[in-house]
């Protein structure tokens, strides 16, 4: 079950990191939420958009060769459960944190959520 996820949720990061680096503004308009952030600015959408990438190729290693995949697991759940705090201080301050942490729960705190499940590691086995 984690690869079917690790491979769905590495398609979707991808596509969205494809966009942040290829069609940035389009990306910035359209994503919910992230006008009110600031100003569009081209090198960080890259940038963040070239994370997002390096955390889909995580994703599609653990898809496929789950046991050497680990490492990468770990830093792309760490990047995505960093994010997601981020997020939830932003959130807290903001004026309607509720509202905000609703808007975001699917693009910010799942895939945060799924990838730290994806790299945990499985209970062993003792005799």
């Amino acid at each position: 079950m984690k690869r079917v996820v690790a491979a769905v949720l590495g398609i979707v990061l991808g596509a969205n990191a494809l966009a942040m680096l290829f069609v940035g503004p389009m990306w910035y308009a359209t994503v919910p939420g992230v006008t009110g952030t600031g100003p569009y600015n081209a090198h960080f959408v890259k940038d963040i958009g070239a994370a997002y990438l390096i955390v889909a190729a995580g994703l599609a290693c653990s898809a496929v060769r789950p046991r050497i995949a680990v490492s990468a697991m770990i830093a792309g759940a760490g990047f995505l459960i960093v994010h997601a705090a981020i997020h939830v201080v932003d959130e807290l301050s903001g004026p309607n944190p509720l509202a905000e942490f609703t808007r975001d729960f699917a693009g910010v705190f799942l895939p945060a959520i799924l990838a730290a499940w994806i790299a945990w590691p499985p209970r062993s086995v003792t005799a």
